[in-house]
């Protein structure tokens, strides 16, 4: 693994670590790659809507983490990355013992980048794809409140 590789894996380990929001639904960083991400929760009840399955809300916003870091694994050092839009499908209720959030760079760009997200309900060894999302991320410089 070479020092630049290294260098922005550890940059998104770190940043990650700084975001209350995944913290408060038990979210780890489980993979960090050039372009990819990989964002793992356990079910937890405090996190699911009337019905007992995991909010929509908290997958759209373990999505957009996962593909905002995937986009910031591209970034130059002196950059910080902005979600400027995305497009959720919830394809089926979010019901598993565990959740993987994954996040894949499509179209990198200087200061727009596109990101795909996929979302999956783990239960024993079953796993099954629940939502997708298409996100559009900004890469921003010179401020000072968004870095990393």
């Amino acid at each position: 693994m070479t020092d630049a590789m290294l260098h922005f894996e550890r940059r998104v380990r770190d940043s990650f670590a700084r975001q209350p929001a995944m913290q408060t639904m038990g979210a780890t960083l489980a993979a960090v790659r050039e372009g990819q991400v990989e964002i793992v929760m356990p079910h937890d009840r405090k996190l699911t809507q009337q019905h007992g399955f995991i909010h929509g809300g908290m997958i759209s916003a373990a999505l957009d983490s996962a593909c905002g870091f995937a986009a910031l694994t591209l970034l130059p050092e002196d950059a910080g990355i902005l979600t400027i839009e995305f497009k959720v499908n919830l394809l089926a209720p979010a019901r598993g013992e565990r959740f993987r959030f994954e996040g894949t760079v499509v179209k990198p760009g200087r200061t727009i980048t596109v990101v795909d997200g996929t979302a999956y309900a783990v239960t024993g060894e079953t796993t099954k794809r629940i939502a997708t999302m298409t996100a559009t991320m900004m890469c921003v410089h010179g401020r000072d409140d968004v870095k990393d």
